[in-house]
């Protein structure tokens, strides 16, 4: 963050595939979205929601990261804590857990940080090249294929 604004360490904007990613859900109108970014944190779900075009927006029904997570309770105060759970789980453990959480039985991740995958859902994971992102026609391919697996599941 820099003067209270988003910069990312590479070239590029903020959520800069998103565009592609409207695209790929128009035949998918029932798929909605969870953010498993850190960037929910840093600038807060609404703000953070609010850098997507308003066709995802609208998807949009929460986030692994949630501000309750950042405090912990002592008595009859709160105080602020910075080295919680979701700090030190790999973003499979914050998706994960929130899939089952929320019951999910049909999702899928796109995710440039594969560590920590289990064997068992690494067939959800659409693993992004960190510089590409979804602008990798690859990556699109198979964002295809995982949409039409999970829809036919439903």
């Amino acid at each position: 963050m820099v003067k209270g604004r988003p910069v990312l360490r590479a070239e590029g904007a903020l959520f800069m595939w998103a565009p592609l990613l409207v695209d790929a859900l128009k035949n998918y109108p029932g798929v909605q979205i969870v953010l498993s970014t850190s960037w929910a944190r840093e600038l807060r779900f609404t703000r953070a929601r609010n850098f997507l075009p308003p066709e995802l927006q609208q998807r949009v029904i929460g986030a692994t990261w949630h501000s309750r997570m950042a405090f912990n309770d002592y008595g009859d105060f709160r105080t602020r804590n910075r080295n919680t759970w979701w700090d030190r789980a790999t973003r499979y453990q914050q998706i994960r857990r929130y899939a089952d959480r929320a019951q999910l039985v049909n999702w899928i991740a796109i995710d440039d940080a594969p560590e920590g995958w289990a064997d068992v859902d690494h067939d959800r994971l659409l693993q992004t090249d960190p510089q590409q992102g979804l602008g990798d026609p690859a990556a699109m391919a198979r964002l295809q294929v995982l949409l039409e697996s999970a829809t036919r599941q439903a």
